[in-house]
């Protein structure tokens, strides 16, 4: 064998093979002709050429499959045996707050965010992730994007561990929250999504094809040389939407995208996520309070609630468990007794509920599973009708009748 130093795959060590002789520890082999040294430095050449040999073999198999999760399987049958893209398993946050207790004494308390929460959602879903303020939404993102370790159970995005391998899952996510910016405060529009640009290392052609198709979808062309500091919530939520999208995310976590735009914008922004959703197979993991953005997008919501898992199902499911209401509120010519609307069913329940009547105008409930469409008939065709509207239950409405219904 010619003498030289080679490198092994794994570790990149060096090791002598014979330079003159010299096995690169204590002297030469072969010096005398001895045929026990010689067998022991050609023993010794082909132990190194296996374990060469085996390292090559590993290195190929790492290229080849994903590293191995804590229980030994690789994150290529992890996701196949999880039948979701994403996983999350008796998922815990809990964190230390320190309260005080007198004048000098601080009392140290455990705060659950997250309490044992599991569900999956697989690729291309649309879901919504809703529950009142401080149920434990952003704690779960947050996790989910890698920012927060959990403090218990079992978590996998595409197959990675979040909080072990940030770096190499922001490639596959886009996050948007809605009360902080990914912007440039100080740069144009443009300025910040040439940065994003270069950080995610976006091939030119992509990001020229992603860039135009987000700027004509979410009419930004007027406002790419504004700085962002000047831009109202709307238009910045609209750049941010678009800066998480630059780079061709696999999942999409959205909180609260829609917050502080008009009716004219919030369209435009639910229209393009279902374009989105459609074409590219985007998983979207939706947060917010607007109901009206998870009727429109989401098949599929999930209720969150002092950091556990109330609810996973359809929305007109939740409505039912929830026993909530819509509220049709009713505009009539003059001032009459409050209207009543026997059942469809023949049952002797009435259809629609008196809540509240201010001369002309009726606010009247009924169950936000049933649909209003008849029931705007039926008071059209006996009743002076001049305007009316459609109030969805608030959410917190519907997580209370919940929480009553519980036994």
């Amino acid at each position: 064998m010619a003498g030289g130093a080679a490198v092994l795959p794994e570790h990149g060590q060096l090791r002598n093979h014979g330079n003159d002789g010299n096995d690169g520890n204590d002297g030469n082999d072969g010096n005398d002709g001895n045929d026990g040294n010689h067998r022991n430095h050609d023993n010794e050449r082909n132990h190194s050429n296996h374990r060469n040999h085996d390292n090559d073999r590993n290195h190929s198999n790492h290229r080849n499959q994903e590293p191995t999760g804590p229980d030994g399987t690789t994150r290529e049958s992890t996701d196949m045996a999880d039948d979701g893209f994403i996983s999350l398993d008796g998922v815990e946050k809990v964190f230390e707050v320190r309260r005080r207790a007198g004048l000098l004494r601080r009392e140290r308390h455990e705060v659950r965010a997250v309490d044992g929460i599991s569900f999956r959602v697989a690729r291309g879903e649309m879901v919504g992730y809703i529950g009142p303020n401080g149920a434990g939404k952003s704690t779960t993102i947050k996790m989910l994007t890698g920012i927060l370790t959990p403090s218990g159970g079992r978590l996998r995005v595409a197959g990675i561990d979040p909080s072990r391998e940030r770096t190499r899952l922001a490639h596959r996510i886009g996050v948007v929250f809605g009360q902080r910016t990914t912007l440039w405060w100080d740069l144009p529009l443009r300025d910040s999504y040439r940065l994003m640009h270069r950080m995610y290392r976006i091939p030119e052609r992509r990001y020229r094809e992603n860039l135009d198709r987000c700027v004509e979808l979410l009419d930004l062309e007027k406002l790419l040389e504004v700085p962002v500091r000047q831009l109202s919530l709307g238009q910045r939520m609209r750049g941010d939407i678009a800066a998480a999208l630059l780079h061709d995310p696999e999942v999409l976590y959205l909180d609260e995208p829609t917050i502080g735009l008009d009716v004219v914008s919030k369209a435009k922004v639910r229209r393009f996520l279902k374009e989105l959703n459609a074409e590219r197979g985007t998983t979207v993991l939706l947060t917010t309070h607007d109901l009206t953005d998870i009727e429109q997008l989401c098949g599929r919501v999930m209720v969150i609630d002092h950091g556990r898992l109330m609810y996973d199902g359809s929305l007109t499911g939740l409505h039912e468990v929830g026993e909530s209401e819509r509220m049709l509120v009713v505009d009539l010519e003059s001032e009459l007794p409050p209207i009543r609307l026997e059942s469809a069913d023949g049952g002797g329940q009435p259809a629609v509920r008196a809540v509240k009547v201010e001369g002309p105008r009726q606010w009247l409930a009924f169950p936000a599973a049933a649909s209003a469409a008849p029931l705007v008939a039926r008071i059209a065709a006996d009743y002076p009708l001049v305007d009316l509207s459609v109030r969805e239950p608030d959410i917190e409405a519907v997580i209370a009748r919940m929480y009553e219904s519980t036994p």
